[in-house]
């Protein structure tokens, strides 16, 4: 086996479940915030086309992807992001992938060169795809912690020029998981300035995008960062979208990967023998999802409802930065241990949170996740103000 496999960490659903068998809960409906999961009904189109398309079943699918979606994908992003006109050709800058998770795990074996030094630098807290398929692609995980002081973005300026030197690949994550902080335009123009000085690529994962609170100011992302610099061939960069988030179609599986057209074509040629093309029947409904904003903007005012509610019952108790998007919040909890606070409020309230440190690593000066907990609020509204009531409960009764 690869001895590499010994090298991941245990996944930090594995551990909360170890850490809920020390406890029984009592008998109130069980509330669960502790996944990323959405729970908002998907677009009824989308299934509608699932259906008229289902007899696509019977035919193999092009790792390529059908030219009608990758033309989709482009217009949706040249206009998200006012790109250039043309600049994103479906042909050479876009590629249709099952899922961020699988095409971020897939694009690190592909971008690492294991016959030099291959730090991966990562927000810490972070998404563990990327530690994991750092560790399986040869590479050295290099953290980058998200303070609260800094506004949970990594600290670009604080990474030596000896260790960037090392660095073949930095992945960004804007709107944030777990802090759901956004990244500024001028901080992807400092590392894709960095990038081209280092000699290192940029992945930006960004499959939050779409779930922001402030209708006037969508989050930027590395493409338009890109366009904002002339750099219409997005030279060294690579996002990363999902209709998971936006579509609320988790089990879609589906998503692209768009940029760097060096980048685009070895990944494709990996992905090839990979043998992961998304069905026939998936593309057809993901290009009804990528053309519909209707419901992405009723996915937004849902959100919206629930953070203002949220917030308002628990602001009192707790200590969070102000999210911009995602749909999780941050709070540092009381008495400043995590897994203890997330065991007993569910042996007490059966309400599931994830702690924080099982999302991140010891780092320059301490564990940035620990001390916090992730609350995902993808439940209906009903059942994310029922779950922060009983937060709430539970922290006065310990006051």
């Amino acid at each position: 086996m690869n001895p590499d496999l010994d090298a991941l960490k245990p996944y930090p659903f594995e551990k909360l479940a170890a850490l809920k068998a020390e406890v029984t809960p009592p008998a109130l409906s069980p509330i669960a915030l502790s996944i990323g999961e959405p729970r908002h009904a998907p677009p009824t189109a989308v299934l509608e086309a699932l259906r008229r398309f289902e007899g696509e079943v019977a035919r193999y699918p092009a790792t390529a992807g059908l030219p009608e979606l990758r033309s989709t994908i482009a217009r949706w992003a040249t206009q998200r992001y006012m790109l250039t006109p043309g600049s994103l050709d479906p042909e050479r800058h876009v590629l249709p992938v099952t899922g961020t998770r699988e095409a971020i795990f897939a694009f690190v074996q592909t971008a690492l060169d294991r016959t030099r030094p291959a730090k991966v630098a990562m927000p810490n807290p972070f998404y563990q795809i990327y530690e994991g398929a750092t560790l399986l692609a040869g590479g050295e995980p290099l953290y980058l912690d998200c303070a609260p002081e800094n506004g949970c973005l990594p600290d670009l300026d604080a990474v030596p020029a000896a260790t960037w030197r090392d660095v073949q690949l930095v992945f960004i994550c804007s709107p944030g998981n777990p802090t759901g902080a956004v990244t500024p335009l001028a901080e992807y123009q400092k590392l894709i300035a960095l990038a081209d000085e280092h000699d290192f690529l940029i992945a930006s994962d960004e499959c939050y995008s779409e779930l922001y609170l402030d209708e006037t100011a969508p989050p930027p992302g590395l493409l338009e960062a890109c366009r904002s610099l002339g750099r219409d061939d997005y030279r060294r960069c690579l996002v990363f979208h999902s209709l998971s988030k936006r579509s609320n179609l988790p089990g879609l599986r589906s998503g692209f990967v768009a940029g760097d057209a060096g980048l685009i074509a070895p990944f494709k040629r990996y992905r090839t023998y990979h043998g992961c093309a998304m069905p026939l029947t998936t593309q057809h409904a993901s290009i009804v999802a990528w053309e519909d904003e209707a419901h992405v903007q009723a996915n937004r005012d849902a959100y919206r409802e629930k953070f203002s509610a949220v917030g308002e019952i628990l602001a009192p108790v707790m200590d969070f930065p102000t999210p911009h998007a995602s749909f999780y919040l941050w709070p540092a909890v009381p008495g400043g241990d995590d897994e203890a606070f997330a065991r007993d409020l569910f042996a007490e309230e059966h309400v599931t949170v994830l702690p924080g440190r099982y999302m991140s690593r010891d780092g320059a000066q301490s564990d940035p996740g620990a001390g916090r907990v992730r609350l995902a609020l993808v439940a209906e509204l009903d059942a994310t103000i029922e779950a922060a009531q009983r937060i709430r409960r539970f922290i006065e009764r310990r006051a």
